[in-house]
């Protein structure tokens, strides 16, 4: 399992993430929101299976 989400992608998963996750807990408090868990972990452990199965990766190239 190695890393396939590079800086931007995996700062805007967080973001995304987050907001997503906040949705459970302020505005209309729907439970849609724990959809966010799913771009918050991937952008944390770098990771997106289904990047690994379509082929994509946006990491740097060292």
């Amino acid at each position: 399992m190695s890393a396939n989400v590079g800086g931007l992608d995996r700062i805007l998963r967080i973001v995304v993430g987050l907001v997503l996750l906040s949705l459970v807990f302020v505005g209309p408090q729907t439970p849609w929101g724990w959809l966010g868990l799913v771009p918050l972990l991937t952008g944390f452990i770098s990771f997106c299976p289904a990047y690994s199965l379509i082929g994509v990766n946006t990491c740097s190239k060292s």
